[in-house]
């Protein structure tokens, strides 16, 4: 019967190796995005007029960023923590000899909602990354045909 288990614990395993993957892209660009901040608050202090402007919008943006990117960890972190539980349930199943079918089952996707969850929150970063980093349409000179 453990075998059985084993083999039925490598889906969930495979998709906490998943989440962790996930969670390590995040916290890479998490690490950016503050570098980032304390970059802006240095020049926080240092502009005026429309550059301080700039720099403001620059650092409400990021500010957003920071707190999605949070949330899409703390999420994940939860998604993870649901997929060690759904493996338990399942050794605890086998090993206690009681049904608990159903109990792994509602774990597991309550799992792989929060992961839905947490890769929505991750989306919204970089789009609010993707939307920040536009190029200003004075440096494409669309004016100009360029034979591309």
């Amino acid at each position: 019967m453990i075998a059985h288990t084993i083999q039925a614990a490598l889906a969930p395993v495979f998709v906490l190796v998943a989440i962790g993957n996930i969670m390590n892209i995040l916290s890479t660009r998490l690490g950016r995005i503050v570098d980032r901040a304390r970059a802006l608050q240095k020049m926080y202090g240092e502009t005026s007029g429309a550059e301080h402007d700039l720099v403001v919008v620059e650092m409400r943006m990021v500010d957003r960023r920071i707190v999605l990117n949070n949330r899409a960890i703390r999420v994940l972190v939860l998604a993870g923590l649901a997929i060690g539980a759904t493996v338990a349930v399942l050794f605890v199943e086998d090993v206690a000899d009681y049904p608990l079918e159903r109990v792994a089952a509602s774990v597991f996707m309550i799992a792989i909602a929060l992961l839905m969850w947490g890769l929505t929150l991750f989306l919204q970063e970089t789009s609010a990354a993707t939307e920040q980093l536009r190029v200003p349409a004075d440096y494409l000179e669309s004016h100009r045909d360029l034979g591309d």
